[in-house]
């Protein structure tokens, strides 16, 4: 059985050959994991194009448990990433638009995110003292104990599915993707 086909061995980094056998030349059909788990016959359209759909396959396997850790709680990922926005921000808590700019993944309507975590007990809203145009949110006393409940099992999944992984590979993995973002990010600012 090859590691396409569900072997317990682990496959290769990259696997390679020759795609004319009747010439001597230097076209070569590099054929990855990625490859395989989508069952995909042709190769990439670039290398881009495959780096792009591992990012997002790796993506989707990762969320995944977030999803199933939160849902008992009732939570997205985007309002778990709030309240973690607001417990870091203290008592003073933050503007809707920097809470927006703080986000993991954005999302365009902050307001219904704090509306129903707000309908929740899990954060509270006041007009500022000094700004009556601006409104402040901060985490409740319940947002912040929901949180800590949750410290624990996110941090040992986090370990659970990056654990096996060396610090090496750890950082090496950690600086890529900042420089993959790098362009967007750059002209968003």
């Amino acid at each position: 059985m090859g590691w396409c086909t569900g072997s317990s061995i682990p496959p290769p980094r990259r696997s390679c050959r020759a795609l004319d056998k009747c010439r001597c030349n230097d076209y070569y059909l590099f054929v990855g994991r990625l490859q395989c788990e989508i069952k995909q016959s042709k190769p990439f359209e670039s290398l881009e194009s495959e780096v792009y759909l591992n990012l997002a396959r790796t993506a989707d396997v990762l969320q995944r448990w977030e999803v199933e850790l939160l849902k008992p709680h009732d939570l997205t990922a985007s309002q778990y990433n709030i309240l973690r926005i607001l417990r870091g921000a203290g008592g003073e808590g933050h503007r809707c638009a920097e809470i927006g700019a703080r986000m993991i993944s954005r999302d365009p309507d902050i307001t219904r995110l704090l509306d129903r975590l707000e309908k929740r007990g899990l954060v509270r809203r006041a007009r500022d003292t000094k700004d009556r145009r601006v409104v402040m949110t901060c985490i409740t006393e319940e947002g912040t104990a929901l949180l800590a409940k949750l410290d624990e099992p996110v941090e040992s999944t986090q370990r659970r599915l990056l654990g096996h992984m060396s610090r090496t590979d750890l950082e090496t993995l950690n600086r890529l993707l900042e420089a993959a973002r790098a362009p967007e990010e750059e002209a968003e600012a």
